[in-house]
């Protein structure tokens, strides 16, 4: 005995319409819409964060060398003192540096950090971030983060 199995006609698979993409898609823009703006503005708070942390790190390699060498860089050594041997033979044999172990970065926007040996506000070195921005004063992303000069 044979057993009959019934018949069927062809499976037909079945895609999306045009319609169903373009309300799958009009859904993500929207999602993003409302999103998209939130995650910006987080990604603009870390940069800041960021420039802060360095500044600080900045300003403790900073402290360390001028334990070891007795000053601050010049304004013509600049930051590069941190990283690199000076030309100076005295200063020279009391540097222990690279005092930076990744060399010396640059801030979040990509601009080098400004620093100068004259006093800031509230502090014996100037060393700042011009900000999002890469110019002086500014507000909100745009102003200058660290240890400002002296108005």
């Amino acid at each position: 005995m044979k057993i009959r199995r019934p018949v069927t006609s062809p499976s037909r698979s079945r895609g999306f319409t045009l319609l169903e993409m373009i309300v799958v898609l009009v859904i993500i823009g929207l999602i993003m819409g409302l999103v998209g703006p939130r995650l910006f503005t987080q990604a603009d708070k870390a940069k800041v964060q960021t420039a802060e942390t360095q500044v600080k790190m900045l300003k403790g390699a900073l402290e360390t060398m001028r334990l070891d060498i007795g000053r601050f860089p010049t304004e013509q050594e600049g930051l590069r003192l941190l990283v690199e041997r000076p030309g100076d033979e005295r200063t020279a044999a009391r540097w222990s540096g690279p005092y930076l172990d990744e060399g010396l970065p640059s801030d979040p926007w990509g601009n080098p950090y400004q620093y100068s040996p004259t006093p800031s506000a509230n502090y014996a070195l100037t060393l700042y971030s011009r900000g999002a921005d890469g110019k002086p004063g500014g507000s909100g992303y745009d102003a200058d983060i660290g240890y400002l000069p002296r108005q």
